[in-house]
């Protein structure tokens, strides 16, 4: 497992070195809905220490749901959807976008690269269909159930948790 700083630092020193030791992964999130979920997946991410957590839009979002860890992590706004994607072609991330009506691949089957930027759309409108025509790939979460989709923070964990699972070695990052 990562070894982590302690709380007893002072918190730039905290945020030094958890950058040392991030994963070179990102997410984006297309501004969901309900702002405790983008909280909710902030939270998550920090879990999973990934390199940043890039918001899509200008619609709030609830710090509160995120406890704290807001205050540790990367977190990029960009106020459109063409903005990331300008950003994205420039810096040459691969977008691995989470939309299961959309998809070609399962997540079982997906490439998840080292520098995955895992965009997840929003509760109503899923991903845009301009993010889905730059993704690399287009990824559906196995689903069992008669649901339509995950809940958005549990879909980005899903996503994060199958990142990290095979990325990681007997508890060392490959």
């Amino acid at each position: 497992m990562a070894r982590v700083p302690s709380f007893e630092m002072p918190r730039t020193e905290i945020r030094t070195e958890l950058d040392r030791i991030r994963h070179p992964f990102r997410i984006a999130i297309d501004r969901a809905k309900n702002p405790f979920n983008i909280g909710s997946i902030v939270r998550t991410a920090h879990s999973f220490l990934v390199k940043e957590i890039i918001l899509i839009g200008t619609e709030p979002w609830y710090e509160r749901a995120a406890m704290g860890m807001q205050r540790y992590e990367n977190i990029v706004e960009l106020p459109s959807e063409r903005n990331f994607l300008e950003v994205a072609e420039k810096e040459g991330w691969p977008l691995i976008v989470f939309e299961k009506d959309e998809a070609g691949v399962g997540l079982w089957e997906a490439e998840l690269p080292d520098n995955a930027v895992l965009v997840f759309g929003n509760e109503d409108d899923g991903c845009s269909p301009a993010i889905l025509e730059a993704a690399k790939q287009v990824v559906a979460i196995p689903m069992f159930g008669i649901n339509h989709s995950y809940p958005i923070s549990v879909a980005a964990g899903i996503a994060m948790a199958e990142w990290a699972r095979r990325h990681y070695e007997n508890g060392r990052c490959i």
